[in-house]
């Protein structure tokens, strides 16, 4: 009997695998007093992570336009699609393109805190992270659910668990994802296609010099 109710307690904090979902994220944007209108451009903001098997999409959108990065793990190559307005652009990556995005976050070490709190209905460990420039954004993430595929977000590639609310610097903006919402349901394949047309192709190289690119 003891040994049934044991197993019982493990099961039932078994952490979940996010082998296919998607995880919806609310953001909010903190400026300068110089620069109240920035937040409103971000007021409504959202960001959403679709995962399946090896691929994963990211999409950022707001009232100035989206930016969406289609990426193979498995394969390293994908894409990433600028759309504003009249600028509709699609930007190649291979696995070098797709390291040298992300490799500010080599190196990346978590310390860990005694915070926790509630966010989409899971608990969460607050933990800040320190770049190797020596630069800190803090991250609140759940043990109760792991991605599969361990390399979709190289920022959070070792923490032991999935980020569910975290801090991003972008000039004087600070940027926080908040998740909503975790969904096991099935990703359809042609979240991860590719667009055909539409869009003006540039190279990886092209788009970094046109400080586009990351």
């Amino acid at each position: 009997m003891i040994s049934f109710l044991l197993l019982l307690s493990i099961g039932s904090f078994a952490q979940k695998i996010l082998s296919e979902g998607i995880i919806y994220y609310d953001i909010s944007v903190q400026t300068g007093s110089n620069e109240p209108q920035m937040a409103d451009m971000f007021d409504g903001a959202k960001a959403t992570l679709f995962l399946r098997g090896s691929m994963s999409r990211s999409e950022l959108t707001s009232s100035l336009g989206s930016t969406t990065t289609i990426y193979d793990h498995r394969a390293g190559n994908g894409v990433v699609l600028r759309d504003f307005g009249t600028q509709k652009l699609l930007i190649k990556m291979n696995r070098e393109n797709w390291a040298d995005k992300n490799k500010k976050y080599e190196g990346i070490e978590f310390k860990q805190t005694a915070e926790t709190k509630m966010i989409a209905g899971y608990m969460c460990e607050k933990a800040e992270a320190i770049l190797k420039d020596g630069s800190r954004f803090s991250v609140f993430y759940t043990r109760e659910v792991k991605a599969e595929n361990e390399d979709h977000d190289p920022q959070f590639k070792n923490l032991p668990g999935t980020a569910l609310e975290y801090e991003s610097v972008a000039g004087n903006l600070k940027i926080k994802y908040t998740a909503s919402k975790i969904s096991f349901d099935p990703v359809p394949m042609q979240k991860f296609e590719i667009p055909k047309s539409g869009y003006r192709e540039l190279t990886y190289e092209e788009s970094t010099k046109k400080g586009s690119g990351k």
